[in-house]
Formats: structure tokens, sequence, C-alpha cells
């Protein structure tokens, strides 16, 4: 360790500023712990805008090695949010349709759609006085978590071609942390899909309490969940996968494993 660098095994030599890591670690302990105050806001800003997606990667494994719960860290993507909003199309741009990430950012973008709708659609379920059998949006509830669930693809394809490759390049903290949101919103999931059956059988108010509880906490959870896989997760793979070679051997895989039904033809 010289110069307040540390040599980061990626797979190739990274050389990352020791002290951003510190400090950006006190922050977002003190974000976790106050949540996101003007000070820290404006420390936090200032402190992500000179970070590289790698750097702010580590400093959040960093937390989990010091015993910090996986789940704690989901409360900080506000800050990344503010300053990364503008880098997607940065990073599709220098990729092509059809890579891995490309087809994974494409998917977001659909689920992000999906979960606009159910949001909208919760609202005026939540203002009706009483049950209507032959309204649509108690159907439109469960395609759209159908559609939802069917991103399932997209997820195993995360969870068993591109988290390995993060993984054995010693990036293992975020990696943990979506496995763990996989885990949790799956649940949430499945029981808004059980949920969306039984409305035709359940006292109405105690469904609209129900809905409102799963779809909030899905549509927050989740977006939050993107948020932090587009601008904090893929920008990593991108930056520690350096080998053409590597990403067309992922691609492979992930064909073998196959795609959403809402995935577009040309992302394929």
């Amino acid at each position: 360790m010289k110069n307040n660098t540390v040599i980061l095994n990626i797979g190739v030599s990274k050389t990352v500023n020791e002290e951003k890591i510190k400090e950006l670690t006190i922050v977002l302990k003190e974000l976790n712990k106050y949540g996101i105050t003007e000070e820290l806001k404006e420390k936090g800003l200032n402190l992500v805008k000179s970070i590289t997606p790698l750097e702010l990667s580590i400093a959040e494994q960093s937390l989990i090695e010091e015993g910090m719960n996986p789940s704690e860290l989901r409360h900080l993507c506000e800050i990344h949010m503010m300053v990364l909003k503008d880098e997607l199309e940065k990073l599709q741009s220098n990729i092509s349709k059809g890579h891995v990430l490309y087809t994974l950012i494409e998917e977001h973008e659909l689920i992000l759609i999906f979960l606009r709708e159910l949001d909208e659609v919760t609202k005026t379920i939540l203002d009706m006085g009483s049950f209507d059998e032959n309204r649509v949006e108690f159907e439109k509830v469960t395609k759209l978590i159908d559609n939802i669930l069917d991103a399932e693809l997209h997820h195993k394809r995360e969870e068993d071609v591109l988290f390995p490759e993060l993984e054995v390049r010693e990036v293992t903290g975020p990696t943990r942390i979506m496995r763990l949101e996989h885990e949790e919103l799956r649940k949430k999931k499945k029981e808004l899909k059980k949920l969306s059956k039984s409305v035709y059988d359940m006292d109405f108010n105690e469904y609209k309490m129900k809905l409102k509880k799963l779809s909030n906490d899905i549509c927050f959870e989740l977006k939050d969940h993107i948020f932090k896989e587009n601008y904090i997760l893929y920008p990593t793979a991108l930056e520690s996968i350096k080998s053409e070679t590597k990403w067309d051997e992922m691609k492979i895989k992930c064909d073998n494993i196959g795609y959403c039904s809402f995935t577009p033809e040309d992302c394929k």
C-alpha cells in the first residue's frame, strides 16, 4: 500500500484512492444513522461526484465486512440518485445492443413502466368506496404482477452469470445486497399475486389495506433496487470485466438461461 492507494484484485490492476473509500464509508454510516440532512446531502454529493462506481462498491463492501447488515444499505440510494441520474445513457453508449448489460438495462426500463402502472392502479383502487367485480383495475393488478414476476429470468441471468464474474474479481458486497433484495422482493411479489386472486373472497377494506402495503413496498424497493444495479453494479461490472471474450461467453450463458416475455427482440 503506497501513496494512499490500494491495489484491488479485479482481474486487472486497478488503483483506488484509499482516502476516498474511508471518507465515503464514514458518510454512508452517517446517512444510515441520521438520514439525508442538508449537511450530509452536501457532503455526500460532493464526494460521490468525485468517486467511481467501483470505489462506491468497495465502500459498501467494507461496511458489510465491518458487520453492517446488507439490508441497511438500501436506504443510501437517494444520494446516488442525485448525482448519477444522467449516467445510464453514457454507459449504454459504450456497449452494443445484445450486450449482457444493455439487455438488462432495457428490461429494467420496462419493469419501471410496470411499476408506474401498478402504482397508478393501486391509487385508483384505494379511492373506491366498495368492491365492483366489473372494474378492470382488479384484473390489471393481476396482469401487472404477472409481468413483474416474469422478470425471474432477468434475475437468474444476474445471479448465475453476472454476479459470479464480479465475485471472482473480489467485488462481493454489491452482489450480496442484490441477492438479498431479489429474495425479499420475490416473497412480496408472490404475496401480491396471491392477494390479487383473493379480492373476490375477502373484505374489501382488508384487501385495500394489504394492497397498499404490498404495492407501495414493491414499487419503492424495486425502483431502488433497479437504480443501484443501473448506476452502481453495472458500471462496476463494465469497469471490472475488461475482456470482450468474457462478455461473449457470458452472453452465451444468458442465451441458455433465456429471456423474459417482455424482453425486446433486438436485445436477445
